[in-house]
């Protein structure tokens, strides 16, 4: 799925804002994208406006990349416990696939 050309720009003119700490509104969205000659369909920097009322834009963008994968240090010791009873649990599903193998009878739907 691609963003469209006036959703892209209202974030662009949204990140602006934020940028230089001042309040999203949907007509300083508007007055950003009059300024940068983009036209885009009066509903859209309403919409972006009220999607971002209660947010803090700069954690938004700050944050994203930590709750992707980023593991905390404290996180991290408490993580390997966990890692390996994850491993346990493998090897005893594969135990059961083995098992498993030998019951459909040497033939199987994408083989």
């Amino acid at each position: 799925m691609a963003i469209s050309k006036p959703e892209l720009a209202c974030v662009y003119a949204s990140l602006i804002l934020a940028d230089d700490d001042i309040d999203i509104t949907g007509e300083k969205i508007q007055t950003v994208l009059k300024a940068a000659n983009v036209e885009v369909e009066p509903y859209w920097p309403g919409l972006f406006a009220k999607a971002l009322e209660n947010a803090n834009v700069k954690d938004l963008i700050t944050n994203i990349g930590s709750a992707v994968g980023a593991v905390p240090a404290a996180g991290a010791a408490a993580a390997a416990p966990a890692a390996e009873a994850k491993e346990e649990k493998k090897e005893e599903k594969k135990e059961e696939e083995s098992e498993e193998e030998d019951d459909d009878m040497g033939f199987g739907l994408f083989e």
